[in-house]
C-alpha cells in the first residue's frame, strides 16, 4: 500500500466549507439568473448558507479529505 493522499476534488472544495464541528456548509441554488420573476422574499431566503443533509454528507466528505 502506498503512502500518498489522493487529491481533493477542487470543484467540491470551492463549493463547500467544513466547520470546526465537522459539518459542511453550502450556498443555496437558483440565485444567479432569472431573478426578476422571483420575489424579494424568495431571493432573501436564497442568500442563506445552510448545512448539508446527512444523506449527502458521506459522499462529499470522501472528495474533500
Amino acid at each position: 500500500m502506498s503512502n500518498f493522499k489522493l487529491k481533493s476534488s477542487s470543484s467540491i472544495v470551492k463549493r463547500f466549507k467544513v466547520t470546526r464541528t465537522g459539518k459542511l456548509l453550502r450556498h443555496k441554488a437558483c440565485r444567479n439568473h432569472l431573478l426578476q420573476k422571483k420575489s424579494s422574499k424568495h431571493k432573501q431566503k436564497l442568500r442563506k448558507v445552510v448545512t448539508v443533509k446527512y444523506v449527502d454528507f458521506s459522499s462529499l466528505m470522501l472528495n474533500i479529505l
